[in-house]
């Protein structure tokens, strides 16, 4: 199961607040984005960890060059320092959520690296080359992960997080973005941490977020192998990765679905849908108003199982749509398991998008898709312009990741959207002595 161990991390030193320096994950950035954060401080950890616009995309060779050589500087400088000891990193975001305050508890360490399907490591979604290509060669540059991979596991008693939080004191470091407070902490203890390294060492992790990055490390470390000979000495930096490992059970885990909004449809009928989509599932109206989407959203999360949303932008109403008959996906994908099968985002991808509206309703034309896991901001993008109308969705339940886990099979895309995004600049992990 999961091999874990304690780190010096390279951190930024001096301050105590350091709102100003750390970032969102990359891949949520654009240009005006990017701009707004180094305009907030020069030394702002996006200028190294998004070096080429737009971001999922592989840049010069220079960019990456560049972002290495502005990295060099900030340690040369003290901007950045390294840890003179190894450390377990307890890591709390703080945030709110329709009204209410939650307070997200996890540790940042690293991670023996296992390829998928072979280890203790466990994907939910696919990956793509792009991507990878472009942390890797920022990988390549910097020698360092300057962002962690989103992990978690099962601790029903909240063991490891006990252990983890009960003297933590006050938080070494503090940054507030976007309205998320995130706090630093540092266990430098070797009994507490061995303790953990066993607790965990029962444990499988799953990945919530970062997929692309985990695969870059997997990458890297191949690369790092052939320079080697072949072999790595197994305490090498190459063959760990960064994580935020949080418990499952933690009370400030939270996890949205992500909204699907439709295009290409040049009219759509609620009857005629209705018809297409008879016996398999019932519609019935909802008795929502459109300015209550939430209320909308909070209806199904607490519903029945395998029941959508569907608001129709032309007539501005909502309905629900209850799958009726369960074994709906068993034709389509035989090879599936039951628990895949299941799925909400499954069922909406294969049958409704795939085999009902793109074929009856978009002339068999590739649809228009766009997504949100905001409630609010369904109806005012679908106006039957760009989208005409919107598929609302469940959570995903965490216990899904551990199903599929099982069978080794990854859900389709956009199926989980954790909140809040980890931020970047907190820590991060050197690959090499520096």
């Amino acid at each position: 199961m999961a091999s874990i161990r304690p780190f010096a991390a390279v951190r930024f030193a001096k301050q105590h607040d350091i709102s100003s320096l750390i970032a969102p994950p990359y891949d949520v950035l654009d240009e005006a984005g990017k701009a707004k954060l180094q305009a907030k401080d020069p030394h702002n950890i996006v200028t190294i960890d998004l070096p080429h616009l737009p971001p999922k995309t592989v840049g010069p060779d220079e960019t990456y060059t560049k972002a290495n050589q502005t990295l060099q500087d900030w340690l040369k400088q003290g901007i950045l320092k390294r840890d003179v000891r190894t450390a377990t990193y307890p890591y709390m975001q703080s945030y709110e959520h329709h009204g209410r305050t939650y307070h997200r508890r996890g540790f940042i360490t690293l991670v023996k690296l296992s390829p998928f399907g072979e280890g203790h490591v466990i994907p939910h979604e696919k990956t793509y080359d792009a991507p990878i290509e472009d942390r890797l060669k920022l990988m390549r540059a910097t020698r360092m992960q300057l962002s962690p991979i989103f992990g978690l596991f099962s601790d029903p008693r909240n063991e490891v997080t006990s252990l983890l939080y009960q003297n933590v004191g006050k938080p070494d470091l503090t940054a507030t973005l976007d309205g998320v407070r995130s706090d630093l902490f540092s266990v430098i203890d070797a009994e507490l941490e061995n303790k953990v390294i066993d607790l965990m060492g029962t444990k499988p992790i799953y990945i919530a977020d970062g997929h692309h990055r985990y695969t870059t490390a997997l990458q890297y470390q191949k690369e790092a192998r052939a320079a080697h000979g072949g072999e790595l000495p197994p305490d090498h930096p190459a063959n760990y990765c960064m994580f935020v490992l949080v418990g499952m059970q933690d009370p400030g885990l939270l996890i949205l679905p992500t909204h699907r909004l439709i295009g290409g449809i040049a009219d759509f009928n609620i009857e005629a849908f209705r018809k297409a989509i008879s016996p398999s599932f019932q519609i019935d109206e909802m008795a929502v108003p459109v300015d209550r989407m939430n209320d909308a959203v909070d209806a199904l999360a607490s519903g029945s199982p395998n029941t959508f949303g569907l608001y129709d932008g032309k007539t501005r109403r909502l309905y629900s749509l209850k799958l009726i008959n369960q074994d709906l996906l068993k034709p389509l994908e035989p090879k599936r398991s039951d628990a895949w099968r299941q799925l909400d985002v499954a069922i909406l991808q294969r049958y409704l998008l795939d085999e009902i509206l793109q074929p009856k309703f978009a002339g068999g034309k590739e649809l228009t898709k766009g997504y949100t896991a905001y409630a609010h901001e369904i109806a005012p993008q679908v106006d039957g312009k760009k989208y005409q109308i919107a598929l609302l969705l469940r959570p995903t339940p965490l216990h899904a990741l551990e199903e599929l886990g099982k069978h080794g099979e990854v859900m389709p895309q956009k199926s989980t959207f954790f909140v809040p995004k980890l931020a970047t600049g907190m820590v991060m992990n050197p690959l090499e002595s520096l």
